[in-house]
């Protein structure tokens, strides 16, 4: 089922109306998992970031054994072209995606030179205001390593993991989980980066191979760093969380969300999470 409205998707060279059929029921992907993806987000008529999604789109592919076909610089005039149909006042999630179809050795591995399908999905998904927040709860599933699964690309196998950990939120009341890693100290939640904000400072895990550190992560960092702000990228436990003054969160979809409750801890949307969101959109206008 689609996330959004007003899809838009391309798929053998052109652009189609609508969510069309893209994938055979022998596909490798189809029964065996081998896609990625990325998204990327058009909104206030900007689109920050987006060659780096595109570049990440392929690299994932790489890390499923797959070659990507669309160089990354050709993936972003596609996806440009492809917005025409939409208007400034919309915003857009952008999906770029690979998945294997031919199988290779053993059936397992996706054939070696091979046929790749690639897509581009656009759908219709309003941004959140900067007053919507979320509340996190622990979650008894963790985060895998490198050695146990795909963890250095976006793939779509990894999504089940993280539907257990929101499932299991959403049974306690709370909007999302934050996650451990295999020794047990904070990775990311199931969605999305997480941040803590102490003394006016700002400390976010460090990628160790567990999570994905994400581009609008990475921006916001940047972003930080260059107004001054300390940021800590460190290892972190959940008391860290619990005594931090505020919690905010980025990902692609809203790029900041702002963290009112983690279990029995409460918060105020605070300075900081605000002046990340406004330098953001500070950067991306700039740019």
């Amino acid at each position: 089922m689609a996330t959004g409205k007003n899809i838009r998707t391309y798929y053998q060279g052109t652009w189609h109306d609508g969510d069309v059929p893209v994938m055979k029921a022998a596909d490798h992907a189809m029964w065996l998992g081998s896609n990625v993806f990325d998204g990327a987000r058009y909104a206030y008529d900007l689109t920050p970031d987006l060659d780096k999604h595109c570049a990440r789109v392929n690299a994932s592919a790489r890390a499923l054994m797959l070659t990507p076909t669309v160089a990354a610089e050709d993936m972003v005039e596609i996806v440009h072209e492809g917005l025409k149909a939409y208007s400034p006042e919309q915003a857009v999630y952008i999906r770029p995606m690979y998945w294997g179809v031919e199988s290779g050795y053993s059936a397992i591995v996706p054939a070696d030179g091979g046929e790749i399908g690639f897509a581009i999905c656009l759908e219709e998904v309003p941004m959140a205001g900067p007053e919507v927040s979320t509340t996190l709860t622990r979650t008894g599933f963790r985060r895998p390593v490198l050695e146990d699964a795909v963890v250095n690309a976006k793939a779509a196998c990894l999504y089940p993991n993280n539907a257990r950990m929101l499932a299991e939120a959403k049974a306690k009341g709370f909007g999302n989980a934050l996650v451990a890693d295999a020794l047990g100290n904070v990775a990311e939640t199931a969605t999305s980066n997480a941040f803590a904000v102490k003394d006016g400072e700002v400390f976010t895990p460090v990628p160790n191979g567990t999570f994905l550190a994400g581009i609008t992560r990475a921006r916001h960092i940047e972003n930080l760093r260059a107004d001054g702000v300390v940021v800590h990228e460190t290892t972190m436990n959940f008391a860290d969380f619990h005594a931090a003054d505020e919690v905010f969160l980025t990902g692609n979809v809203h790029k900041i969300t702002p963290v009112t409750v983690f279990d029995d801890t409460q918060y105020q949307i605070g300075p900081v999470t605000r002046r990340a969101r406004e330098m953001y959109w500070d950067w991306a206008k700039s740019e």
